[in-house]
């Protein structure tokens, strides 16, 4: 427990700092290579889960202090001790004891009496606090004000799930490698493990409960992937087939690298501004048995990777705010402010107008992102198709809505899609 509190505390101060919940996860594990892994999976846990819940923290934190704590890292503290007395089956008497003894190491060390103060007076009102901090939009959400503005006038009908979803925990969705087995067949395999999970199409299947990937009988054969089903659109929509040149920008992790390449046998270049990212994408690779062309290169400057050959499919997996996601990464929603649209629309707007000169005539584009902010997304894709008169939307298939905005769900996360086809 006092581990547990102790690098949660870092962690989460560190991500209100500023930090990625990614990157502040990685110096802890660097700085204690001796926390086992039950320990890192309990301070992943109460990290996760206090970035999904901050919203409501914060608000009830707010109301049991007379005066605000600079000290970013005691907050911290306090907002880990009232999560796992609200939402973690861990001994009261436990979570205070050790809080106490943690705040005694954190910042000037003057905390005890204050964490001492706050986590008891909060076991004593925990209902009244809960239930007036959930009258408030940011208590009840769990999102930044501005967020949750900008969801209601997007979606009208639906932003009470959008943002409802994106509390939740994942789903974790597989991707049968169908040069390597069917869907039903891997289904039977699953079960005679006893891993409970149910077919969403002839490729993706969606498993009850989580579980490690060393449990999945084959991965480390190739034989499936972990994908989220809403991701698995993207190669699908480029329609590959035997022999084609086909360009993966903004390849990295490489999952739809490898879907692109489970569906034909392709001339395939992947490409990523990062060349650290890129060993991921070779890892990836070399686990389902598949080759491709992989270089490190910015997409929106062909002139540096392109050999001037033209491509006849384009996956344009562009950067974006990760909204659609932010349930995966829940610092997310506390890192992204609202002037982050207009430095990630830019780029965007950048890298389509640099690759579309890279399609033959007659070839396909995808533009994917997975992002929930029309910004980024149908406005994005309005414009291009503007400024491009050669460019023809095509419709989407079956399985996607006709605008292209998947919205977070049960089933999969937030994407967006669109499809253009280069007029001959």
């Amino acid at each position: 427990m006092y581990a547990t509190q102790k690098y949660a505390t870092r962690i989460l101060s560190a991500v209100m700092a500023g930090k990625t919940l990614t990157d502040a996860l990685a110096e802890v594990w660097r700085a204690d290579p001796e926390l086992k892994p039950q320990q890192r999976g309990a301070i992943q846990d109460v990290c996760y889960g206090a970035l999904r819940q901050l919203g409501l923290l914060n608000t009830m934190l707010d109301t049991l202090l007379s005066k605000p704590v600079h000290e970013t890292e005691l907050r911290a503290l306090l907002l880990v001790g009232i999560y796992q007395l609200n939402f973690t089956r861990a001994a009261p008497y436990t979570v205070v004891d050790h809080a106490v003894k943690v705040a005694a190491h954190t910042g000037t060390g003057q905390g005890k009496g204050l964490v001492n103060a706050i986590l008891r007076n909060f076991l004593r009102r925990r209902d009244e606090l809960v239930k007036d901090a959930r009258r408030t939009d940011a208590g009840h959400w769990s999102h930044p004000d501005w967020w949750i503005a900008a969801m209601r006038k997007a979606y009208p009908s639906a932003w009470r799930s959008v943002l409802e979803q994106s509390n939740q925990h994942p789903p974790m969705t597989l991707r049968v490698n169908r040069r390597q087995g069917t869907t039903d067949a891997y289904l039977a395999e699953l079960a005679a493990v006893g891993i409970d999970a149910r077919a969403l199409d002839d490729t993706a299947i969606l498993l009850t409960h989580p579980v490690g990937v060393d449990k999945l009988p084959g991965f480390f054969d190739g034989r499936v992937s972990v994908q989220d089903w809403g991701a698995q659109h993207a190669a699908r929509l480029l329609d590959v087939q035997a022999g084609m040149r086909v360009l993966d920008a903004c390849a990295a992790p490489g999952g739809k690298t490898g879907h692109l390449l489970e569906l034909a046998d392709l001339d395939l270049l992947a490409i990523d501004v990062d060349g650290q990212r890129m060993t991921r994408v070779d890892d990836n690779l070399k686990r389902l048995g598949l080759k491709a062309t992989l270089r490190a290169g910015d997409a929106a400057v062909p002139k540096i990777w392109w050999d001037g050959r033209p491509f006849d499919r384009i996956l344009a997996d562009v950067p974006c705010s990760a909204t659609g996601v932010a349930r995966r990464h829940p610092d997310i929603k506390w890192l992204r402010r609202y002037n982050d649209f207009v430095t990630f629309s830019q780029q965007q707007r950048q890298m389509l107008d640099a690759l579309w000169p890279l399609l033959a005539p007659g070839g396909k584009l995808v533009y994917a992102t997975c992002s929930i902010f029309p910004a980024e997304n149908s406005a994005q894709a309005e414009a291009f198709a503007a400024r491009h008169p050669d460019a023809e939307r095509l419709p989407l298939s079956e399985g996607l809505p006709p605008d292209g905005q998947l919205l977070p769900t049960p089933e999969h996360d937030g994407f967006y899609y669109a499809l253009f086809r280069k007029r001959p």
